[in-house]
């Protein structure tokens, strides 16, 4: 079964690690044009070694920052193909009386402004080809209540209303959104997620961990590569009538309480 990706002009946000740096080598190894940025300009670099793959240091929650990176990105690859508005962060942990406000705004900042950001520079630009596809990263998160981490599920849940919503408005162009709710994803990020609730609650860190497994039917973990594969699928010709859609690629999570 072919993709056919070769020459698909593609923008990852976040890409030098997780499933940003996963998505942007698949699309890449498949002959795509892509283009990342992150705020670690050494695993940016490390990425950016792909031949097909070039970046720029950015950081999402800024305006002018996304601004340098998306220019720069079409001015290179002269349009977009594939939008993937994968930057995010973890955000506070703690119960809703307890969190800053200041760090609550960023986290929806970063997890869903950011997503505006990039789109106003894409959207454009594939309503005019009439043809295109934007996936954002949304989470289990984005349709379950997460107990300690407020500010995360809010932006989640609010990536999914956006998806629709682009959906909606871009259909009648040729322009697909979609969002992608990954579950646990392995690496350091999730240990960071793991540490931040053992804090939160008072657990061992080894506890938290069992019970992510746990809420899960299947028992397990995702690699980052089990979501590119996802995003490489509805970026293909396979995909080409799927959008407005809330894909989970989790082991099917039935709650997000560790206890």
């Amino acid at each position: 079964m072919q993709l056919d990706l070769e020459g698909k002009r593609v923008v990852v946000t976040a890409g030098g690690a997780g499933i940003g740096r996963a998505t942007a080598r698949m699309f890449a190894d498949a002959g795509a044009h892509v283009w990342i940025c992150d705020v670690d300009g050494d695993a940016l670099e490390a990425v950016c070694e792909h031949e097909h793959i070039r970046g720029l240091i950015a950081d999402v929650g800024d305006t002018g920052s996304v601004d340098r990176f998306m220019s720069a990105a079409i001015a290179d690859l002269s349009g977009i193909d594939v939008l993937v508005n994968n930057a995010g962060i973890a955000g506070p942990a703690g119960l809703v009386e307890e969190l800053d406000p200041e760090q609550v705004t960023k986290t929806l900042d970063v997890d869903v402004t950011s997503m505006f950001r990039t789109s106003r520079y894409a959207v454009p630009l594939m309503k005019s080809a009439r043809s295109g596809l934007v996936v954002n990263i949304s989470s289990t998160a984005g349709y379950l209540g997460f107990p300690y981490r407020s500010p995360y599920a809010a932006a989640k849940w609010a990536v999914i209303g956006l998806t629709k919503t682009m959906a909606m408005e871009l259909g009648e162009f040729g322009v697909r959104a979609n969002a992608i709710c990954p579950g646990s994803i392995s690496g350091p990020r999730m240990d960071h997620v793991i540490d931040l609730e053992a804090r939160a609650s008072g657990r061992a860190p080894d506890d938290i961990r069992a019970g992510f497994e746990r809420q899960v039917s299947m028992r397990t973990f995702i690699e980052p590569e089990e979501i590119a594969q996802t995003i490489c699928y509805l970026a293909s010709p396979l995909g080409a009538k799927i959008s407005g859609q809330v894909i989970s690629i989790d082991g099917h999570t039935e709650t997000l309480r560790t206890w």
